[in-house]
C-alpha cells in the first residue's frame, strides 16, 4: 500500500456557541493534527454539557450519551423548563438539566434527553428493531430497564424493577433469541434475562463470578462476554475465562489462566475484542485479545495514593483450538482503562486510558494520548503502531466507538465524585472527539470504495447471495477487496459490549462499467454467527473502507 502524503500543518480558529439548554451546532471542526501517517484528530463538540461515561451508535447515526444523575448539576439544561424530581437522588431531588444527551453524527449537534433514575456504570444492548435496551445502574436506577428508540424526537422510557437482581457494573450480551443475558454487577454472581419470559424470570447462579471475586478489591466487574460461533458464551473475568452454556447453566470449558496472572477486570480495567470473524474460512476460527490492565496489588496501592505503572501486555487467545493456550504480545506503551474498537478493515484501534494507577476516583495517573493500531494478521512482533497523539486526557468514565464514515468518536473522563472542573489533575471533561484512522486520509482517496448499492437501511437474510455494488476511481486490486459487517456496541468503563465484526464470504468481482464494480457476497448463514439486529457493512479495498451503510439482518 503506498504510503500516505504528508500533509502540512494547519492552523485554525475554533468558534464555538453554546446556548446553556438549547441543542447547538458546531461547524464542520477543523483539523488539529494533520500527519496522516499516524491519523487526524478533529475537535467536534467544546461541550456537550455531560461527561460521555457511556454510548451508542444506533441506525439512524446518533449517539446516545449519558454519564450519572447524582454527579450534580450538569451543563446542559433541561428543555421546555423541565426538571426531573428524584427524592432518592443522592445529590439533588430536584435538577433541572440533563444527565443524558443524543448527538447527531450528521449535524454535529446535541438533543438533551431526560433520564429519571441513576444510570451510573450500567450497561446495554440494542435490540433487533434497534431499540436501545439499558439496564441498571445505581442507587433508585439499579433495578431499572431503560428503553430508547431512535427517532427524532424519542426519549428514555423507564421500567421499573425491569431486573430481577440489582445491576452495577454487569455486562450485557445479544443471544440468538434476541433476548438479551444481563452478566454480574457489583456483589452479584449470577445472571438474568431481559426482556422476562414465563420460565425465565429469575436470576440464576454463576459460581464462575465467586471464583474470580478478589476479596475487597473485586477484579470481575464489567466481565468480558462474547457469543461463540457454537451459541455458548465466552465469559473472562479477572484473569481467566470459561466456555458457558447459558441455557442449561453448564460451565462446557475452562480456559487457562493468563500466564502472567495479573488481572483485566475492573477495577484493574483492561479492554478486548473478539477479533474478526472471517466467514470466508472452511473452518471459521474464534479469537479474543484481552490488552492492559493493571498488575496484582495496583488498586490496594492506588488507595494509598502509589500509582503502579500499568500492564503493557495483551493476551490472545484462539477459543476453537482444541488445547488453546494464551498467546502473550507486548504492547508500545503501557495503558489501564483503554478502550479497543474494531476497525471496518479488521485492524483494532486501543485508545484512552492511563499508564499508571486504576479505575476508580483519582486513582490514574499519566495519560496516555496516543492511540497504538493493532493488526491482527501480521506476524508477532510487527502487529503494534502508535498513532499520532491527542491534547485532551482521557482517563477514568472515557469511551471510544466506531462511526459509519469510519472515524472513531471519543469522549468522556471524569475521575471525579461530582463534576469538578478546577484545582485537579484531570478536569471533567465535556469536549467531543472524532479520530480518523489513516485509511481516511485523502492520499487513499482513489482507492476508497462508494457502495452503490444496496440502499442503506436495507433488509438482509440468513445465507443470502447478495450483490453489492461499489465505485472505485482509481486502479481496483480485484484480489484485495472484501466485505464486512460490524455490530456497533454499547460501551461504557473500557468494554465495547456486543462488538463484533464478520468478514463475509464474497468474490466474483465484476467491472460492470467504467469505475463501477460488483462483488458476490453471502450474508452470514446462522444467528450465532450474527444475532437478529442491524449492523454496518463496508466495502474493504486494500484495507481502505467504504463508508459503511445499515443493513437489519432477520
Amino acid at each position: 500500500m503506498a504510503t500516505p502524503p504528508r500533509l502540512g500543518h494547519m492552523i485554525c480558529t475554533l468558534v464555538f456557541s453554546f446556548l446553556f439548554w438549547q441543542p447547538f451546532t458546531a461547524g464542520p471542526g477543523c483539523r488539529i493534527l494533520t500527519h496522516a501517517a499516524g491519523g487526524e484528530w478533529q475537535l467536534l463538540l467544546k461541550n456537550i454539557g455531560i461527561t460521555a461515561m457511556h454510548m451508542q451508535l444506533l441506525h439512524n447515526d446518533r449517539v446516545v450519551i449519558f454519564d450519572r444523575t447524582d454527579f450534580g448539576e450538569s451543563n446542559l439544561s433541561l428543555p421546555d423548563g423541565k426538571c426531573r424530581n428524584d427524592p432518592k437522588d443522592t445529590v439533588l431531588s430536584i435538577d433541572c438539566t440533563a444527565h443524558s444527551v443524543e448527538y447527531d453524527v450528521a449535524t454535529n449537534s446535541i438533543r438533551a434527553l431526560f433520564v429519571q433514575t441513576d444510570v451510573w456504570c450500567s450497561s446495554g444492548a440494542v435490540m433487533a428493531n434497534g431499540d436501545l435496551i439499558q439496564t441498571g445502574g445505581y442507587n433508585d436506577g439499579d433495578r431499572v430497564a431503560r428503553i430508547f428508540k431512535p427517532c427524532s424526537s424519542c426519549d428514555w422510557e423507564e421500567v421499573p424493577l425491569g431486573l430481577a437482581a440489582r445491576r452495577w457494573y454487569a455486562t450485557n450480551h445479544i443471544l440468538p433469541d434476541n433476548r438479551q443475558i444481563v452478566i454480574g454487577g457489583r456483589r452479584q454472581f449470577n445472571y438474568e434475562f431481559y426482556p422476562k419470559s414465563g420460565n425465565a424470570k429469575n436470576a440464576y447462579s454463576l459460581p464462575f463470578l465467586v471464583e474470580t471475586n478478589d476479596p475487597k478489591i473485586e477484579n470481575n466487574l464489567y466481565p468480558f462476554v462474547y457469543l461463540h460461533t457454537d451459541g455458548n458464551l465466552f465469559i473472562f473475568a479477572n484473569n481467566r475465562a470459561i466456555l458457558f452454556d447459558y441455557s442449561n447453566n453448564v460451565v462446557v470449558k475452562t480456559f487457562p489462566t493468563i500466564p502472567d496472572g495479573d488481572p483485566r477486570c475492573y477495577p484493574s480495567t483492561g479492554s478486548a475484542v473478539m477479533l474478526p470473524l472471517n466467514l470466508q474460512e472452511p473452518s471459521i476460527e474464534v479469537e479474543v485479545l484481552v490488552c492492559g490492565g493493571a498488575p496484582t496489588g495496583s488498586y490496594t496501592q492506588a488507595l494509598k495514593r502509589n500509582f503502579v505503572r500499568a500492564l503493557k501486555t495483551c493476551a490472545r487467545l484462539k477459543i476453537t483450538d482444541p488445547s488453546p493456550e494464551w498467546v502473550m504480545e507486548t504492547m508500545p506503551l503501557a495503558r489501564v482503562m483503554g478502550d479497543m474498537a474494531l476497525l471496518p478493515n479488521g485492524e483494532v484501534l486501543i485508545i484512552n486510558g492511563a499508564s499508571a494507577g486504576t479505575a476508580g476516583w483519582e486513582y490514574g495517573r499519566d495519560p496516555v494520548l496516543n492511540p497504538v493500531l493493532y493488526k491482527p494478521d501480521e506476524p508477532i512482533g510487527s502487529r503494534f503502531e502508535v498513532m499520532n497523539p491527542s491534547t485532551i486526557p482521557r482517563m477514568y468514565h472515557s469511551t471510544a466507538i466506531l462511526l459509519r464514515d469510519g472515524r472513531v468518536l471519543v469522549g468522556g473522563s471524569n475521575p471525579h465524585t461530582y463534576y469538578n472542573f478546577t484545582g485537579v489533575l484531570y478536569p471533567t471533561e465535556l469536549r467531543l472527539e472524532a479520530f480518523s484512522p489513516e485509511y481516511l486520509d485523502s492520499g487513499f482517496s482513489n482507492l476508497r470504495p462508494t457502495i452503490i448499492s444496496p440502499d442503506s437501511q436495507s433488509d438482509i437474510g440468513y445465507g443470502q447471495d447478495l450483490t453489492v455494488r461499489f465505485s472505485v476511481t482509481g486502479t481496483l486490486n480485484p484480489d484485495m477487496v472484501s466485505v464486512t459487517m460490524l455490530s456497533p456496541p454499547f460501551t461504557t468503563h473500557s468494554f465495547a459490549m456486543n462488538q463484533r465484526l464478520l468478514v463475509l464470504k464474497s468474490g466474483n468481482v465484476k467491472n460492470v462499467e467504467k469505475s463501477s464494480f460488483t462483488i458476490s457476497v453471502t450474508t452470514p448463514d446462522s444467528v450465532n454467527l450474527a444475532p437478529f439486529g442491524y449492523y454496518i457493512l463496508f466495502v474493504v479495498h486494500q484495507g481502505i473502507p467504504s463508508e459503511g451503510i445499515w443493513v437489519q439482518i432477520q
